[in-house]
């Protein structure tokens, strides 16, 4: 989820690409169109999911955490980044099914995953359509049911005509077919969950959010954390939409490492 202009720019401004080398990188078809994903490290498999306009570059700086204890796999999802530019209207249920094909090429039975955002949204997606696959997931600034026309002043906003104001842009994906797409699927954001999908969500979630992102509604937040069956709730005082990002980075570190390691 995108949620003002001045949150996204200070959330993605901060976050610091580092270079690694993984130790496997690959662009592959997937349904009809080319999905690319980077390896990192040793275990079972942590897959880390970017946010809508971003690219798994934005999980860079955090690998380092992860890759002794994980197989940490950064996946470009649909559209974005080195994956290929979008072909047809932005569907999450669509992206997720995209990448339970990644899933399937890859040959995994079982992965643990942290979302941000569109990335948190496209988890949930993946549980429902491959209930049996994620063993335990972390979802940040990503709750409920909403649509982009709840908030008609980032339609306004993020524009292709407006790319040189979100500078991020061009260094996470490959050229401007790729930031044209992106930017013209955004109208296509809908998130949908009903009670009985949440009900039927099988993995363990810890649901993280910050008190100040201005896109989560509190009533939804009741209602995923209520039918989700097996869910923590943790909120953050005085953090907006990128509740693992800046001052609150390290307790993120600690709390997601501890939460993932219970199983």
């Amino acid at each position: 989820m995108i949620k003002t202009y001045t949150v996204i720019t200070l959330l993605l401004m901060s976050t610091n690409i580092i270079s690694q080398t993984p130790k496997k990188s690959e662009s592959v078809p997937i349904n009809g169109k080319k999905l690319y994903y980077e390896i990192y490290g040793e275990g079972k498999p942590l897959f880390l999911l970017h946010g809508y306009t971003q690219s798994s570059k934005s999980w860079k700086p955090y690998v380092k955490y992860y890759e002794k204890e994980y197989e940490v796999y950064l996946i470009d999802l649909t559209g974005h980044g080195k994956s290929e530019a979008f072909k047809e209207d932005l569907s999450l249920k669509s992206v997720a099914e995209d990448l339970n094909s990644l899933v399937k090429y890859l040959n995994l039975d079982k992965i643990k995953a942290i979302g941000f955002s569109f990335g948190g949204d496209i988890l949930y997606q993946l549980a429902l359509i491959n209930p049996s696959l994620i063993e335990s997931m972390i979802t940040i600034g990503a709750v409920g049911t909403w649509t982009i026309n709840d908030f008609p002043e980032y339609l306004e906003t993020f524009t292709f005509e407006n790319r040189a104001n979100f500078p991020w842009l061009k260094t996470a994906h490959d050229g401007d077919e790729h930031i044209r797409g992106i930017m013209n699927q955004f109208k296509n954001y809908i998130v949908k969950l009903s009670n009985k999908e949440l009900q039927n969500i099988k993995p363990e979630v810890l649901i993280m959010i910050g008190d100040d992102d201005e896109g989560m509604n509190l009533n939804e937040v009741v209602r995923v954390k209520e039918n989700l069956p097996n869910s923590d709730l943790w909120i953050l005082p005085n953090v907006s939409h990128g509740a693992h990002e800046g001052e609150t980075k390290e307790e993120f570190i600690i709390k997601s490492k501890t939460f993932l390691s219970k199983k």
